[in-house]
């Protein structure tokens, strides 16, 4: 028993290993729409950092801004793009601008998918957990459009 568990291990952590090398070896996302922010993101291989404005409407109608940056990990790939699809993990540092957030410090964490549409363009279908001093504990979809540019090949 302990064989096939050690042999198991060792074939998760070379299959790991192998996918990480599907990821670009360094890339830059224009982010234009709410996921992870409207700004940028720099990735490499399965790691990302990025920074920009991020809007969000935890009531209908109601539109809570905040800048956002944080990091990103990359899991999973998966098609045949150059850039190809993955799932993603991340965790971000966010001030509030305005209303009941105004000035506030909040944290959160965020998984979903990244569908490569057409070249570069991507959609990332996730959901964000917001969490600040004074406020209950916000989730809510984050859908998004981006541009990654590969920069090296």
């Amino acid at each position: 028993m302990q064989k096939i568990i050690i042999t198991s291990i060792a074939l998760l952590v070379a299959n790991l290993a192998a996918a990480q090398t599907s990821f670009p070896k360094n890339a830059l996302s224009i982010n234009v729409f709410r996921n992870p922010s409207i700004g940028l993101e720099y990735q490499h291989r399965h790691v990302s950092v990025h920074g920009g404005y991020y809007i969000t409407a935890f009531t209908s109608g109601v539109t809570t801004k905040f800048l956002k940056t944080g990091v990103t990990y990359w899991f999973l790939p998966f098609g045949k793009k150059e850039i190809r699809s993955s799932l993603y993990a991340g965790a971000s540092y966010l001030r509030g601008l305005n209303l009941d957030y105004q000035n506030t410090n909040a944290i959160a964490i965020e998984t979903g998918v990244r569908l490569m549409i057409w070249k570069g363009l991507n959609a990332r279908l996730g959901v964000i957990g917001l969490a600040a001093k004074g406020h209950s504990f916000k989730v809510n979809p984050t859908p998004s459009l981006s541009y990654t540019l590969p920069l090296n090949r």
